[in-house]
């Protein structure tokens, strides 16, 4: 059975872990001392991470380094596209409306 990427993708930790990643590849300490988490559960998100296929594990001597798996995390950004134009035209309405309230200040 496939890994609910939706559900793996609710957690803070995990977005903030795919975040980092986005300039390159980074080691498990690297990534541990961006959180107020020890390294073990760092480590247990990034196994999530992994299980999904959103990051891959790439050891170098004593210590992995994780990278971004970006097909799947394509595969996330296609389901999500259809809804852009709904984001779109909320934002939109949102900055007309504003503009309409500071235009009567």
């Amino acid at each position: 059975m496939p890994t609910d990427v939706f559900g793996v993708l609710a957690s803070p930790v995990r977005r903030k872990l795919l975040e980092s990643l986005r300039d390159g590849p980074r080691a498990t300490g690297d990534l541990a001392r961006l959180f107020q988490l020890g390294r073990p559960a760092v480590s247990e998100h990034l196994a999530v991470l992994r299980s999904a296929g959103l990051v891959r594990e790439e050891p170098r001597g004593r210590q992995r380094f994780y990278h971004l798996e970006p097909a799947r995390l394509a595969e996330v950004g296609e389901w999500l596209h259809p809804f852009e134009h709904y984001w779109k035209q909320r934002l939109q309405t949102l900055a007309d409306v504003l503009d309409e309230e500071n235009t009567h200040d």
